[in-house]
C-alpha cells in the first residue's frame, strides 16, 4: 500500500530540522551571522564592520542581561547603563595608575583582575540599590533606578583625576592569557564567546525553578507569596546577577573603545538598552539581540544619509513598536505561525 496521505499533502520530514519553530530558526541564522560576518569582513579588507559588530556584540550582552529583569522579572530599570560604566572603569582605573606609575602592581593590566573588580562592584551596587529600590513599583521604582543611575554619572563627572567629563583614555587594553585583545578579531570573538555564554546563563535561569519563581513573581506577585515565595529576595537576586552581567560588558565595552566617559552610563543609554529590549522581543532569548542589531545599523545607515538622521530613525523605531507586536521576535513567531 502507498505511504501517499489520501489528501495528496507530502508527508513532512522527521529529521532534526523539521521541529524547528521560526523563533528557532531566527535565533540560528543570527547566531551564525554574527560568528561569521565579521571574519569575512575582517579578511575582505574591512575592519571597520569589525568594529561595527564587537560593538553591537557588547551591548546585545548588556541589552540580554536588562532582559533577564525587565522582560522576565518585570523590573523596568532605568539606570542600566549605570552598571556598563562601572565596567568600563575597573579597566579604566587600574590602567591610569599604573601608566603614571603611581603604583606598580601586576594586576593593573591583568585581566582577570578587571573582570573581578567589574563584576564584584557591579554586583556591589547592584545589591545596595536594588535592595531599595525593589521596595517600590511601577513609575517609582523607573524613577528611583534613573536616580541611582545618574549620582554614579554625576559621579564620575566629579572625579577630575579620571578626566571628568571629558573622559578617560585607556592606553593599554587588558591582558589576558592566549588573547591578544589588540587584534581585532580575537577581542570580537571573545565579545561572541561572551555573548554565548550570557545566552547560555539566562536560558537556563529562566528554566529552572528559579526562573519560574521570577517570572510568577512577575505575574501576580501576591499569589508567589501566599504560597511560600520570598518574591523579594528572588526578584533581588535577579538583579544583583542582571547588574553583574551588565558590568562584564562594560569591561568588554571599555577594551573595545579604549576611551571611557561618563556619558556612557547616562540615562538615555539605559533608555536605548530598554529600547533594544523591547524592540527585538522582551522575554524572548534572542530578542534583545536581534534589537541591538537593529537600532546599531538603522543608526548607522541613516546617520550616512543625513545629519538629521534621529527623525527618520525615531519614526522608523516607532513605525517598529507599533505595528511589531511583541518586537521583531514576535513578527517572527507569528509570520511562523501564518505560514506553518
Amino acid at each position: 500500500m502507498s505511504d501517499t496521505p489520501l489528501n495528496g499533502a507530502t508527508p513532512r520530514s522527521s529529521g532534526l530540522l523539521s521541529g524547528w519553530t521560526a523563533t528557532t530558526w531566527a535565533t540560528a541564522i543570527c547566531l551564525v551571522l554574527l560568528a561569521v560576518v565579521p571574519p569575512v569582513s575582517f579578511y575582505a579588507g574591512q575592519p571597520f564592520h569589525v568594529d561595527l559588530a564587537t560593538r553591537l556584540v557588547c551591548l546585545s550582552i548588556a541589552a540580554v542581561s536588562l532582559n533577564l529583569i525587565l522582560g522576565y522579572g518585570g523590573m523596568v530599570s532605568f539606570g542600566h547603563a549605570a552598571f556598563i560604566g562601572i565596567g568600563a572603569y575597573s579597566v579604566g582605573i587600574p590602567a591610569y595608575h599604573a601608566t603614571y606609575g603611581e603604583f606598580d602592581l601586576i594586576a593593573s593590566y591583568n585581566g582577570w583582575f578587571h573582570i573581578a573588580l567589574a563584576l564584584v562592584v557591579s554586583a556591589i551596587f547592584a545589591a545596595i540599590t536594588g535592595a531599595i529600590s525593589l521596595r517600590t513599583r511601577g513609575v517609582y521604582f523607573i524613577m528611583i533606578t534613573m536616580a541611582f543611575g545618574q549620582m554614579v554619572f554625576f559621579l564620575f563627572v566629579s572625579m577630575e583625576t579620571y578626566g571628568g567629563d571629558d573622559g578617560l583614555t585607556i592606553d593599554v587594553r587588558s591582558e589576558l592569557p592566549l588573547i591578544d585583545l589588540d587584534k581585532p578579531l580575537q577581542l570580537y570573538f571573545l565579545c561572541y564567546g561572551s555573548l554565548l555564554g550570557a545566552l547560555f546563563i539566562v536560558h537556563r535561569m529562566v528554566n529552572s525553578r528559579f526562573g519560574m519563581a521570577i517570572q510568577g513573581a512577575k505575574g501576580n506577585e501576591l499569589r508567589m507569596q501566599s504560597i511560600g515565595y520570598n518574591t523579594y529576595v528572588y526578584r533581588l537576586v535577579a538583579y544583583i546577577i542582571s547588574g553583574a552581567m551588565c558590568g562584564y560588558a562594560g569591561f568588554l565595552l571599555g577594551n573595545f573603545t579604549t576611551f571611557i566617559s561618563p556619558e556612557m552610563m547616562d540615562w538615555t543609554r539605559s533608555g536605548e538598552l530598554m529600547f533594544m529590549v523591547i524592540l527585538g522581543g522582551a522575554a524572548t532569548l534572542v530578542g534583545p539581540i536581534l534589537g541591538a542589531v537593529a537600532f546599531i545599523l538603522l543608526e548607522e545607515i541613516l546617520s550616512g544619509f543625513t545629519i538629521y538622521w534621529h527623525l527618520p530613525f525615531g519614526v522608523l523605531l516607532i513605525l517598529c513598536v507599533l505595528f511589531a507586536r511583541g518586537g521583531l521576535m514576535g513578527f517572527v513567531s507569528q509570520w511562523g505561525r501564518r505560514n506553518g
